[in-house]
């Protein structure tokens, strides 16, 4: 939205050009923009400017001319945070805004946005930065910093930032100042992030499937030594379950350069050993375990272990398919 405000302002390094696709980032009104002095770019937080009365301040303000620039520019940010008495408010100046006034709404719950305002304006969805995209990105960003990273903590870095570039330069931001001046390393990000280590979830996941309690309890134990969260050890086997079912029904998965080296190997060998009905299982009992962990006044660690305790004795027993074709 700032960039798009720019882009309507922008006069040009000399001060002779009109609105474009490409702010020059020079000129005073995109530096103004920039530091959020223009006099003509407002940006309300709809979260905290949510009622009628703070709508009805904005239209008294949308009756005069631009001080400055060639627009006025209203950017309200989480707009589906507005009351319904302030949508309605705002309905009529959106569906005949003055001609130098431009509103730009940004919300990541546009299906909260009333019918109504969505008709009146133009929708553009930003889509998700794809993994690969993003360790180029963030590994670009370490080689022009001075910074040592390994593959595989950049990897953990944009996945975590599921999809969103600024998120995972936050994330990587925080391990760069962890790393204190040596290379960030994939066990300090898994440190940071509190997840388990890939290999300890496959380990579970493969003496769960084999019916071994005392194995699985004891990897339990050692995540816990770890710090790991409870519940992260059961988001981290359910997300290994999705991932072992996609491996089982798309074999050409196993040749994607997003998998980690023991995704490929070790995981496409258990999702071999798996059936699609043996993993929807184990899928299902994670997702309660998971609603079991969360309740409050229970012990997560303990709710954590009888999940795991029941998935590896469900492992030895056949799937319902198996006892209808006996």
């Amino acid at each position: 939205a700032r960039i798009i405000a720019r882009a309507l302002n922008c006069i040009g390094p000399d001060g002779k050009g009109g609105p474009t696709a490409d702010p020059c980032g020079v000129c005073s009104e995109c530096r103004a923009i920039l530091a959020d002095r223009h006099p003509d770019y407002t940006e309300l937080d709809a979260a905290s400017s949510n009622s009628v009365d703070d709508v009805r301040e904005l239209r008294e303000r949308l009756r005069f001319r631009p001080a400055q620039g060639r627009f006025k520019v209203i950017v309200l940010d989480e707009v589906h945070m507005l009351s319904s008495a302030a949508f309605n408010a705002l309905l009529k100046t959106l569906e005949e805004p003055p001609p130098d006034v431009k509103f730009m709404l940004a919300t990541t719950e546009l299906r909260k946005v009333p019918t109504t305002i969505l008709s009146r304006c133009q929708t553009f969805h930003l889509r998700r930065v794809p993994q690969q995209a993003l360790r180029e990105h963030f590994a670009r960003i370490c080689d022009k910093e001075g910074v040592a990273a390994e593959a595989e903590a950049l990897a953990l870095v944009a996945r975590a930032a599921d999809g969103s570039v600024r998120d995972g330069l936050s994330i990587l931001d925080q391990a760069i100042a962890l790393a204190g001046g040596a290379g960030v390393t994939a066990a300090a990000v898994r440190e940071m992030l509190g997840l388990a280590d890939q290999g300890l979830a496959l380990a579970l996941m493969e003496a769960l499937m084999a019916g071994d309690v005392a194995a699985a309890l004891d990897l339990s134990e050692q995540a816990h030594a770890r710090g790991t969260d409870p519940g992260v050890v059961l988001s981290d086997l359910l997300e290994l379950t999705h991932l072992l079912s996609r491996l089982r029904s798309l074999p050409d998965l196993r040749r994607d350069p997003a998998l980690t080296e023991e995704e490929r190997t070790r995981g496409a060998a258990l999702a071999d050993r798996l059936s699609i009905p043996v993993l929807g299982r184990a899928w299902q009992m994670l997702l309660k375990g998971l609603q079991e962990v969360a309740q409050d006044g229970i012990d997560r660690r303990a709710a954590a272990e009888m999940v795991l305790i029941r998935l590896a004795h469900v492992a030895e027993l056949p799937t319902p398919g198996d006892l209808v074709k006996r």
